[in-house]
């Protein structure tokens, strides 16, 4: 059940974009259209879980037993971007049209702080590497998931008529800061749950 707890919480209390405020740079950027958003949601799901899995394995492994704790940014930053590195080789050889469409973005999950974010949160609320996985793949889903109903939004505003003071990033903020509002009707859905099934 605390699996379950984990991936309710960072899918819709906790969405890393809307409610924690992080990977906003891609949240703006790739939501101009669908099929992109979820490119990119697929691309930072697979290097999120994968970069928390390393990561972990890196912390625990390498820079606990030796003391080494003060280099946690750089050698995870390091991890990251060889991680981003192999994901653009394959979508370029799997995906041209999507390795197109994605262009300056997808090098930017490098410096996505939501990847880092997560990799660090981890750690911070010493989850073993079980429920590392679970939170890093519910967390992805939640960016995911903001970033295809963002795009559905701003796909929707481009077929109407918006007033012209309120076009191009105006209309773009408000509409991102309501669906944060509406995510925000989520919060005390752990606790509620947890109530439920009696878990402290």
């Amino acid at each position: 059940m605390e699996y379950v707890l984990i991936f309710i919480s960072a899918i819709f209390v906790n969405n890393i974009v809307l409610s924690q405020f992080l990977g906003i740079c891609p949240f703006l950027g790739v939501s101009k259209k669908v099929d992109t958003a979820l490119g990119m949601g697929g691309a930072v799901a697979f290097v999120l879980t994968l970069a928390t899995i390393v990561t972990w394995l890196v912390q625990k492994f390498l820079l606990d037993p030796f003391g080494l704790q003060y280099l946690q940014t750089l050698a995870f930053i390091l991890v990251i971007a060889s991680l981003v590195q192999m994901v653009e080789i394959i979508l370029k050889k799997v995906s041209p049209s999507l390795y197109q469409a994605l262009g300056i973005f997808l090098p930017l999950i490098t410096t996505n702080c939501a990847v880092l974010g997560v990799a660090i949160l981890v750690i911070q609320k010493d989850y073993n590497l079980l429920q590392s996985v679970v939170y890093a793949f519910s967390t992805a889903i939640g960016f995911a998931l903001a970033l295809a109903v963002f795009a559905g939004l701003r796909e929707q505003l481009s077929l109407v008529k918006v007033p012209k003071g309120m076009s191009g990033i105006a209309i773009v903020m408000v509409t991102a800061g309501l669906l944060s509002l509406a995510f925000m009707g989520f919060s005390g859905v752990d606790g509620g749950l947890k109530k439920l099934f009696g878990i402290e």
